[in-house]
């Protein structure tokens, strides 16, 4: 792995990045889902961070511990697709924004497959 911390890996950028835009867009979302949806997805998009990172520092004494972690972080950008169909579905996002976080956390889900697969390949070479 190339990167010096977890903050180098374009996937936590990425997922960084798009936590932002759905806190603030949660925040518009109406009283009465404040502590339910909103909440919710602002959680689930947050998670993929904290756990890439979380996990990042445990590389060093397990591979396979930061390969749980990633996977964790999977479950979550697969989780966020979930609530922004909801978002979505309740009149809180537009079409177009819907569509955005649906390929941008497809694609983040795509780039930890591809991380979780790398960890496989480095722990079977080393």
């Amino acid at each position: 792995m190339k990167a010096d911390k977890f903050e180098d890996l374009e996937v936590f950028r990425r997922a960084y990045r798009i936590s932002l835009e759905v806190h603030a867009a949660s925040l518009k979302f109406p009283q009465v889902e404040q502590y339910g949806l909103a909440d919710q997805i602002r959680r689930a998009s947050k998670s993929i961070c904290a756990n890439l990172a979380e996990g990042y520092g445990k590389r060093s004494q397990s591979r396979a511990e930061f390969k749980r972690f990633v996977l964790m972080s999977i479950g979550s950008a697969d989780e966020m697709r979930v609530w922004s169909r909801y978002c979505l579905d309740l009149n809180y996002i537009d079409e177009e924004r819907w569509k955005h976080w649906r390929d941008e956390y497809e694609q983040i889900a795509k780039m930890l497959q591809g991380l979780s697969k790398n960890l496989d390949k480095a722990r079977g070479s080393g």
